[in-house]
């Protein structure tokens, strides 16, 4: 495999983000490149293509080209391979292993969001407590996980403290956890869920109907709640349906995870690499102007190299050689990049049309053989690119998914079952709802067959709790 082979296939299936910090270093490093025009779109009976990446040279550079001596540039750059482990065995890029500080800030975002464990510090240092009770909130606060609970019991934070205040007893532990708990957001510190509920109840005015209500379900019969046992519920508290109704609204305007009001992480954008649209022709696929910069050759320092001689011509040959290679890998990138996110727009037009529920069954081998590549490079190409629908953003490989029989001796996606799946339960009674054979039998109504098994499956993953969790009064 040349090294030119091996960067083009590196720049497949580098992310958008990945790829202009490898533009921005070929830019620094090369004086023969630099950037060009916008994109010039140019449009097909039913689909429109841009071409970044263009080879913009004066005559005089194009016949400097061809008595270049070195590697022979071939028009089409072909970046298939029939290696399945040429992707790993590719270096690392410099985008992700030689960046500077600036290049790492602007690849992960704002640095300077503040997290929980900031939060919770900036309230306790504004508060009037000794230097004893800082060095015991501090220890709290540390022991306190990104859904705002205390991962550590108070006997083994108590068991820690003491190397630091061997006089601390368990009063004034519990003391200095109460101060944290009254800090914003509401209920963090919690030690349980029962009490993270009662933390915010707490702070609630007494105006509210059913206060007292929802602190006694919540102190006295979290179990009852818990297990959504409201017939049971009804009767201890001796409330008709609709009063217990409204003791359940207020606990569940609660918030169960109150560290997650506070930014945990930095914030990370997605710049779409292919932008699809509807016109009056069909659906439109073209790549996005603002991923790729538009590079072409520096005609005026090209130009110079019949002037020079020497090691200066023999560099700025190199450097000219270099910028050509580096433009068609980038171009051919892009018109692979293109293709594929055409081809998986035929596949699931239906899917812009109607929503998941139009998906349809797809695996690499499809579009493989379609456009007659290699399942590894259509694995690169779609690995951490995104398409920009009407529909929102989505990675080209959720496009993908594997199959299920049908009655008719079709296919179903699986992508579809589980839109269906969710249709379903959204449309459940409340005090009934659907159970996993329940929902697998509704399936197989409309000619999809599908296990109970495969439907729980399903439902796990779209973090949909079973039916027993979701019963509700209304």
């Amino acid at each position: 495999m040349t090294p030119q082979l091996q960067q083009a296939i590196r720049m497949l299936q580098l992310s958008t983000l990945e790829l202009q910090m490898e533009i921005q270093q070929a830019l620094e490093s090369n004086l023969m490149l630099e950037e060009g025009e916008e994109f010039e779109t140019e449009q097909g009976e039913e689909m429109a293509s841009d071409a970044p990446g263009e080879v913009e040279e004066s005559e005089e550079v194009a016949e400097l080209s061809e008595e270049l001596k070195q590697d022979t540039l071939p028009d089409d750059l072909v970046v298939d391979s029939v290696w399945d482990d040429t992707y790993d065995t590719l270096p690392a890029t410099s985008a992700s292993s030689t960046g500077s500080d600036d290049d790492r800030e602007f690849e992960y975002g704002d640095t300077s969001s503040e997290d929980l464990r900031e939060h919770l510090l900036w309230q306790i240092r504004m508060s009037p407590i000794t230097e004893e009770d800082m060095v015991i909130a501090e220890a709290i606060i540390d022991a306190i996980d990104d859904d705002g609970f205390l991962s550590l019991p108070l006997e083994e934070l108590l068991e820690g403290l003491s190397a630091q205040l061997p006089e601390i007893e368990m009063d004034e532990l519990v003391a200095v956890l109460h101060i944290v708990q009254n800090c914003d957001p509401l209920g963090v510190a919690a030690r349980d869920l029962r009490e993270c509920l009662l933390l915010q109840l707490r702070a609630y005015p007494e105006d509210p109907y059913w206060l007292e209500e929802a602190r006694t379900i919540l102190q006295e019969h979290f179990e009852l709640l818990a297990a959504r046992d409201y017939t049971q519920l009804k009767r201890v508290l001796k409330l008709s349906e609709q009063e217990l109704t409204e003791v359940i609204q207020l606990i569940q305007g609660l918030n169960p995870r109150p560290g997650g009001q506070i930014a945990t992480g930095k914030t990370e954008y997605i710049t779409p690499d292919v932008l699809v649209s509807k016109t009056s022709r069909g659906w439109r696929v073209e790549l996005n102007s603002d991923a790729t910069p538009r590079l072409r050759v520096n005609n005026y320092y090209a130009g110079l190299i019949k002037h020079s001689n020497g090691n200066d011509a023999t560099t700025m040959k190199n450097h000219l050689q270099e910028a050509r290679w580096f433009i068609k890998s980038l171009q051919s990138r892009n018109d692979t990049l293109l293709r594929v996110a055409t081809s998986i727009i035929e596949h699931q037009h239906e899917f812009l049309e109607l929503g998941e529920v139009g998906m349809k069954p797809m695996v690499l081998h499809d579009i493989a053989e379609e456009l007659g590549m290699h399942e590894s490079t259509i694995s690169r190409t779609t690995t951490r690119k995104y398409m920009h629908t009407p529909r929102g953003i989505f990675e080209l490989k959720y496009f993908f998914s594997s199959h299920v029989g049908t009655a008719s001796g079709g296919e179903a996606s699986s992508t579809a079952i589980r839109a269906m799946i969710k249709e379903l339960i959204a449309a459940e009674p409340p005090k009934k709802p659907l159970s996993d054979n329940k929902l697998a039998q509704l399936l197989s109504d409309k000619g999809i067959n599908v296990a109970r098994r495969t439907v729980a499956k399903y439902r796990e993953a779209m973090a949909i709790p079973p039916s027993n969790e979701r019963k509700r009064l209304a």
